[in-house]
């Protein structure tokens, strides 16, 4: 898969909802329940990041919910990128880039959300035809000022801006030109997780989803 397909492919992912949910996940068997209460509730493009023993059984297990795609986020790895490829993940999120990565993703045929966190970055990876990136850690970066910033002289690029990003500044994010979603963690809470709350999930989804308008 070429980089300018793989990025086409990730913006299609993107566009499917304003927000990602970035998941960790500790317990495999909660995350069937989970993924099918995040996609009844409107968000269907689901992240699970790779830092738990039970992320890839979990992903394994999502794969199965229909109308769900299911990535594989903190890939670091070329091995991370088989291991999640084999599990069915269906698209990939890296806190960052290097040519290792890219090479396994773009071989395996995985469309890879890169991290980017200053211009340079973002130009390498467009240099490299990734215009579909990863803005990381968002809010450690400044923000949505620093966004709009980057966006400024690098229009070609869209973002999906991670860390730190909430249900109070998602909007603002949005509202750039040069976001595409926005990556986060609110939508499935620890405590919400261990009660298993789908119904909370779920509504936590709608209101998620509600950002798009």
């Amino acid at each position: 898969m070429t980089p300018e397909t793989a990025s086409q492919k990730a913006a299609e992912i993107c566009r499917m909802a304003p927000v990602v949910p970035v998941l960790v996940i500790d317990d495999a068997a909660l995350a069937f329940d989970l993924a099918t209460a995040l996609v009844k509730g409107g968000l269907p493009a689901l992240e699970v990041t790779l830092r738990t023993p039970a992320a890839l059984e979990a992903i394994a297990e999502m794969a199965r919910v229909g109308g769900g795609v299911v990535g594989a986020g903190t890939l670091l790895t070329p091995g991370d990128v088989q291991a999640a490829v084999d599990a069915g993940a269906t698209f990939g999120v890296s806190p960052g880039a290097t040519d290792r990565l890219l090479d396994a993703c773009e071989e395996a045929g995985l469309p890879l959300l890169p991290g980017a966190a200053t211009a340079s970055e973002a130009m390498a990876l467009l240099e490299r035809g990734y215009t579909t990136q990863k803005f990381f850690p968002a809010e450690a970066n400044g923000g949505v000022p620093a966004l709009k910033a980057i966006g400024a002289p690098i229009p070609q690029v869209k973002f999906c801006p991670t860390g730190g990003v909430s249900l109070k500044n998602a909007r603002d994010y949005l509202a750039l030109s040069n976001t595409i979603c926005v990556g986060g963690s609110w939508v499935a809470p620890k405590d919400l997780l261990a009660a298993k709350d789908w119904d909370g999930i779920e509504a936590l989804a709608r209101e998620a989803a509600a950002l798009a308008g």
